[in-house]
């Protein structure tokens, strides 16, 4: 059996940056790694999976102010530690792309120019733009539009991430700095139990005994949970993600305000980092039974997580309740449909680019990953936020990092101090 002080499993963004920041501070002991797939950041952190946004609190308009400051300094950790490293690193790691949050119609121009009053002491960099500003800074978005427009824009800052290649990059640098450290790929965590002194992780190869834990596996995070008791006040409502391919149309990225009526992102349209030349836009969101995009072997484990009871039942019955929820539900699911998918996700993307021509749009295929929204079954609601379980007996559940990958090191610091705590 082998003996170690921290176990980690899931080697996504979340466990690779816990195990650097676990690293940097030198004073953990025996640290192992765990993951299921043969490399690293294969999932949701792929690029290919989310929507390669370091959000920055300025343009997401679904942050209150004190969000917005609290991912304002996460973002800038994750900028911090990529200039650290040598330019050619950095640069296939974080991009520099102008960005803006785009209002279209009366109410909308009148909501944003109120968020630029309230943010733009904190958030210096801010732009408030007219018409004629955003043509100059992204003409697609004024050509053929009608509409009275306003945005919030930000022009030179780092807004993209590809966060597979910073979590490789954390991986290796902590092996660095702490050579002893273990990373276990294609091991796959069966079981884990607690014991008098600590936990046993059977991988069915072979038994490991660690003293605290930290599972970082999304999804799977609160099946691991329940397994051991823990978490039964939640279930999972995995939605996912897909997105269509224009050729490029955008400078940066620009965004839409988010309507407060749906807990969904609002369409945004971004340079894709891995596809030089098209412009992505999306998300969709599409409520599915897997834990795993493209991964029907997960249906059996989201049912073990989200089991049809009455509480979940009801939370289902109140999104579908809601006529415009409904409606917007609706839609999703028809853009997954081959030829029609693509005539109404249209309408979508014009909100963004009114000239664009369906010719123009195609359907991502095999693009997109799955985030594992929670629903308390106590308040009977969405848990839209960060879900972390905490027994307090050393062993940590995290399924959500909020917002996104952005987070990674600054939930990280949090972690560290939490199991270091525990040891």
């Amino acid at each position: 059996m082998k003996q170690i002080d921290i176990a980690i499993i899931g080697g996504g963004i979340t466990g690779t940056a816990l195990l650097y920041e676990l690293a940097r501070r030198g004073d953990a002991g025996r640290v192992m790694l765990m993951e299921k797939y043969n490399s690293l950041a294969t999932v949701n952190t792929h690029a290919r999976n989310n929507s390669q946004t370091l959000h920055c609190g300025d343009i997401e308009t679904n942050y209150t102010l004190d969000k917005a400051l609290q991912v304002k300094q996460t973002a800038q950790m994750v900028v911090d530690y990529a200039q650290t490293l040598p330019e050619s690193e950095r640069d296939k790691m974080i991009y520099k792309f102008p960005k803006m949050v785009l209002a279209v119609g009366e109410q909308e121009c009148e909501q944003l120019a109120a968020r630029f009053d309230t943010f733009k002491h904190d958030f210096p960099d801010m732009e408030l733009l007219d018409a004629a500003g955003i043509a100059a800074m992204e003409p697609k978005v004024i050509e053929g539009r009608q509409e009275q427009v306003l945005a919030i824009a930000v022009r030179n800052q780092y807004s993209a991430a590809d966060f597979q290649r910073v979590a490789h990059s954390l991986a290796a640098r902590a092996l660095q700095l702490q050579p002893d450290y273990q990373m276990r790929l294609g091991i796959k965590v069966k079981h884990i139990h607690q014991q008098e002194q600590g936990f046993r992780i059977d991988t069915g190869d072979e038994i490991v005994h660690a003293r605290t834990v930290v599972v970082a596996a999304g999804g799977h995070s609160l099946l691991f949970a329940q397994r051991m008791g823990y978490g039964h006040e939640y279930a999972c409502l995995p939605v996912a993600g897909s997105f269509y391919y224009a050729p490029q149309m955008l400078n940066g990225k620009v965004y839409t305000v988010q309507n407060d009526k749906l807990p969904f992102a609002a369409v945004h349209g971004d340079p894709d980092v891995l596809e030089p030349g098209k412009t992505r836009f999306g998300p969709t969101a599409l409520v599915l039974p897997l834990l795993e995009r493209y991964h029907w072997n997960t249906l059996p484990q989201f049912l073990q997580v989200t089991k049809p009871e009455i509480a979940v039942l009801k939370v289902m019955a109140g999104l579908l309740a809601e006529p415009e929820l409904r409606a917007y539900m609706l839609r999703n699911m028809l853009y997954e449909v081959p030829g029609l998918g693509r005539r109404l996700f249209l309408k979508e993307a014009q909100k963004i680019v009114p000239s664009m021509q369906l010719n123009q749009l195609q359907f991502a295929s095999g693009i997109g990953g799955i985030r594992p929204v929670m629903i308390d079954k106590k308040k009977l609601s969405l848990h839209l936020g960060e879900a972390q379980i905490d027994p307090g007996n050393g062993i940590l559940f995290n399924m959500t990092p909020s917002p996104g990958a952005t987070s990674c090191l600054g939930n990280a610091k949090r972690d560290a101090e939490l199991i270091l705590s525990y040891l």
